[in-house]
């Protein structure tokens, strides 16, 4: 079963059983995917998906952000309730320790020596850890990895 059709099935459940909350979100991302899918102009697979998922979140986590920087706890708790919706879409996170070894392999893979070489290792670490890790908490790794010590 596609992430697609999980989705689109888990929209079905949220109607009979008249979780509102749920259903509301779940539309926005079903929304998101096909929007994708007629710019694309053809059907999506689940790593498309997955990137469209992310992208929820990472709306979500800004969005709450600044709604507690402005102090609309209100808000922030409708954007919590959202994000905890997708985010149970997104695959296991890896550990920081599991990161720290990509990480190390990916500079040695890359010959990467300064900050400035840290797209290479981005490069090659999106497509491994996409959707498995926060990609700011990845990048923030090999930053610190790459730093003059």
């Amino acid at each position: 079963m596609t992430l697609k059709t999980t989705v689109l099935d888990d929209i079905k459940t949220a109607m009979k059983a008249r979780d509102t909350a749920r259903l509301n979100t779940l539309r926005l991302l079903s929304a998101d995917i096909k929007r994708r899918e007629v710019d694309t102009q053809s059907e999506l697979d689940d790593a498309t998906v997955l990137s469209i998922i992310e992208k929820a979140c990472k709306q979500r986590k800004e969005s709450i952000a600044q709604f507690t920087t402005a102090a609309r706890m209100d808000l922030v708790e409708q954007e919590q309730l959202e994000l905890d919706i997708i985010s149970a879409y997104l695959p296991a996170q890896m550990s920081d320790d599991d990161i720290n070894a990509a990480v190390t392999a990916a500079i040695a893979s890359t010959g990467a020596a300064a900050v400035s070489d840290m797209g290479k290792v981005m490069a090659v670490l999106k497509s491994q850890l996409a959707g498995k890790a926060d990609m700011s908490r990845v990048s923030a790794l090999i930053k610190a990895a790459l730093s003059p010590k």
